[in-house]
């Protein structure tokens, strides 16, 4: 059997080779670029990720910041209630002190009728028997290491329901 074959035969299509190469060079360039691409997103969501783990542990130092920022204000706050105690604690011995040595010192006969502290300047007024009492009493006071500059400002000679007394008014300061 003999075959026939009439249709007509194509001649395969050459495509000169620059075409070919230009077509490859295309292809791999895409391929490139689309590595590339890939490539700089990847590190773009690294980056991104980076971004909001720094932006976290920023948050967390800036709540450390401000906690430490409230500790040195409650520590700056309990120094200074810490300083108006302890001169609470001072203040309070000098009128206790003060009492204490004035009372101890006063001799028979010498009796208080008024006693002021001012600033540390203190003035007693009150009343002895006999100047000898109160000259005794000027020279105790003067004897105190908690006093200094005890004066006596006024003695007179003054009489209380028959009897002959010396009035008196004396100041000194406290030592503190």
């Amino acid at each position: 059997m003999i075959r026939i074959n009439l249709l007509p035969t194509k001649k395969p299509v050459k495509l000169p080779p620059v075409l070919v190469y230009g077509v490859i060079g295309l292809v791999i360039l895409f391929a490139g670029l689309l590595g590339f691409t890939l490539y700089l997103n990847n590190k773009v969501s690294n980056m991104q990720d980076e971004i909001s783990v720094k932006e976290k542990r920023l948050e967390e130092l800036k709540a450390m910041i401000k906690e430490v920022q409230n500790y040195e204000r409650d520590n700056e706050e309990f120094r200074r209630k810490t300083v108006i105690i302890e001169q609470l604690k001072k203040n309070q011995v000098v009128p206790l002190r003060l009492l204490d040595e004035v009372s101890e010192m006063l001799p028979k006969g010498v009796w208080l009728t008024a006693l002021t502290d001012k600033d540390g300047v203190v003035n007693i007024e009150g009343y002895a028997h006999t100047n000898y009492d109160l000259v005794g009493y000027v020279q105790n006071l003067k004897g105190s290491k908690y006093f200094t500059d005890v004066m006596l400002i006024e003695s007179r000679q003054t009489t209380i329901d028959s009897f002959t007394v010396y009035k008196f008014t004396l100041t000194f300061r406290i030592k503190v």
